[in-house]
């Protein structure tokens, strides 16, 4: 014990005889640290400009002033974050009066649908608002796994994994299977999502000319015995401009360059083929033939979140693994079960696509008829109106807001200048004098 002492004071002492000198420096103005002596870090702080320290100084919010003010300068309302007083389907509800509404995802019209609310009501009361975890810990419920063998079903896959965010699907899935020695070769379209993802894989990114397939074959031609793993990625349905791409020579190009193809259903599946079952049933091809289908449950399913379909292997590995959906709060119960009752009402009247395919093309038909630029739309859920000018698409859809009709305008630099448009979301509940009235009342503000 004597000893243990002696060693204590000992090193108390010591320490004592290293503090004096900085005290004494301290205690006396006449004696400062020379800039030698002062510790790493001392000293006068350099002046950093105010733009690197300031939010309102930050590029973005300085672009969204500038937008403001164009804005005002023109007499226009902002037309983002209208506050819709209700469901929103081919009618809503905003600033207390009815308008007809082109801007929603609502396609077969089943956010609202009786049965659907009365799903999640059940399920609210039954599991509560939350989960409480992730579902690797204590989050699963009997609930998501029902939904998830519902989609694997109307895929004809082995197995799918819902997420609880359709761009933390995409984020998640890409981040989480590729690495730096592999290569993300993209359609020049496809969503933020896909491209974030891509970023955190620390792949190498490439992108091919919109709906092009033999750039893209030339780019693997040249590319593909570079990296380990190759994934081309396209969408089902573009949301900018509502076309499609040929399925079939993407999974021509694929197997001939073994690489894996994902198809981000987010817009097409509930929307395209005679029972809405998407992109496969549009071309007629085996769901193997694609290694990697994603979709969403904002669109048509009704909900709140994204899902991976596929083999066992794909399935397993990101709900294991994938940080998106391991670290991740599981999905409420409350918004997985109005999915899967959207989910199985869709494949039970497909009379809701068979309308949603005819009031598309109506107002295709109807457009070019009256001389709009509707681009390459294929006229199904989305026709975008081009108009070639930002100033102008903001004073459009300014115009038919006062009208009574809801549409957004897509402005540079989501889309080229010269691309600038009203972009409308069809739904089935959309009627052909609806359609008219809109036209009719875009054709009198041009």
């Amino acid at each position: 014990m004597n000893q243990r002492n002696d060693l204590k004071h000992r090193l108390l002492a010591q320490a004592r005889k290293r503090q004096r000198p900085r005290d004494a420096a301290a205690a006396s103005p006449s004696m400062p640290e020379s800039p030698e002596s002062a510790p790493p870090g001392a000293g006068a702080v350099s002046r950093v400009p105010e733009r690197f320290t300031r939010f309102d100084a930050h590029p973005g919010y300085q672009q969204i002033r500038m937008l403001r003010e164009g804005a005002d300068r023109l007499g226009l309302t902002d037309p983002f974050f209208k506050v819709h007083d209700g469901n929103a389907g081919a009618t809503s509800r905003i600033d207390g009066r009815e308008v007809i509404n082109f801007a929603s995802y609502n396609y077969l019209g089943l956010s609202g649908n009786p049965r659907v609310t009365r799903a999640g009501q059940e399920a609210l009361a039954h599991y509560g608002s939350s989960v409480s975890a992730s579902r690797v810990v204590s989050g699963e419920r009997p609930i998501h796994r029902e939904l998830e063998r519902a989609i694997a079903a109307a895929y004809r896959v082995d197995d799918a994994v819902a997420f609880v965010s359709g761009h933390a699907t995409n984020v998640s899935t890409l981040g989480y299977l590729l690495g730096p020695r592999d290569l993300v070769i993209h359609d020049a379209y496809i969503h933020n999502s896909l491209l974030v993802g891509a970023q955190l894989s620390g792949a190498k990114r490439i992108s091919f000319p919109h709906n092009d397939p033999a750039a893209l074959d030339a780019l693997l031609t040249r590319h593909r015995g570079q990296f380990e793993r190759v994934l081309v990625v396209i969408e089902g349905l573009y949301s900018m401009d509502g076309d499609v791409p040929d399925l079939p020579r993407f999974i021509d190009i694929k197997r001939r360059h073994q690489a894996w193809l994902m198809v981000d259903e987010a817009h097409s599946f509930g929307v395209l083929g005679d029972h809405a079952l998407g992109l496969r049933e549009y071309f007629g091809v085996p769901a193997e033939d694609v290694d990697i289908w994603m979709g969403t449950m904002s669109k048509s399913l009704a909900g709140c979140g994204g899902y991976i379909a596929g083999c066992t292997a794909l399935v397993e590995t990101l709900r294991y693994l994938a940080p998106g959906f391991l670290y991740s709060v599981g999905m409420p119960a409350q918004v997985a079960a109005p999915s899967l009752t959207a989910l199985q009402l869709m494949q039970q009247e497909p009379e809701r696509a068979r309308a949603l395919h005819a009031i598309s093309r109506y107002f295709l038909e109807q457009a070019r008829e009256r001389g709009f630029d509707t681009g390459d739309s294929i006229g199904a859920a989305v026709v975008p109106i081009i108009v070639g000018s930002s100033p102008l698409a903001a004073r459009l859809s300014h115009d038919l807001f006062e009208r009574g009709i809801n549409v957004q305008p897509i402005l540079h630099p989501a889309v080229p200048e010269k691309s600038a448009r009203l972009r409308f979301f069809l739904s089935c509940e959309h009627t052909r004098e609806q359609i008219d009235q809109t036209l009719d009342a875009l054709t009198a503000a041009t």
